[in-house]
């Protein structure tokens, strides 16, 4: 394995194994934490996004994404609906939680099927299916930050067709 290999794992180990909180979360309550953020993102036309995500983040919850491009809850709000607008059976299942101190960690499968044009990809019929996995860190019983990851470009191969 070369350098840079154990030098990211190891980061990633580190970040989870001293987690920045003294709270320790049971997976039940940690899943009760987090389940409204993921209702807001299944089917979002058809739902309040603004106080599902209320519900589950503080009032100054950043999403982090690449890059650590990091948004406010109220630019967020608006990409729930955007991306429903344009996938309107968009489901985020969680499939797994695991819990580090004050972090929630949740292994998740998103799917959809685009009614419009997608990541620059035509509509056709066809849907996707990709992993996510997104690291929230909780203050108070409420989310404060969350890091995620998702596999566009496996979604971008799948309506185009590609494997």
């Amino acid at each position: 394995m070369n350098a840079k290999k154990v030098g990211l794992a190891g980061a990633l180990v580190a970040f989870l194994a001293s987690p920045a909180g003294a709270q320790t979360l049971t997976v039940e309550e940690a899943r009760a934490i987090v389940s409204p953020f993921y209702e807001a993102l299944n089917r979002p036309p058809e739902k309040d996004v603004a106080k599902l995500l209320e519900q589950a983040t503080s009032s100054d919850w950043m999403s982090c994404g690449g890059n650590d491009a990091c948004f406010p809850r109220e630019k967020v709000i608006g990409g729930f609906k955007s991306r429903g607008a344009v996938l309107p059976d968009l489901k985020w299942e969680i499939k797994e939680v695991l819990v580090a101190g004050d972090r929630i960690i949740v292994r998740g499968e998103g799917s959809g099927t685009p009614s419009g044009t997608f990541l620059g990809i035509p509509a056709s019929g066809k849907n996707f299916k990709i992993m996510a996995i997104d690291v929230h860190t909780v203050e108070d019983g409420k989310i404060k930050r969350t890091y995620h990851v998702e596999d566009w470009a496996g979604a971008m191969r799948q309506l185009s067709g590609g494997t």
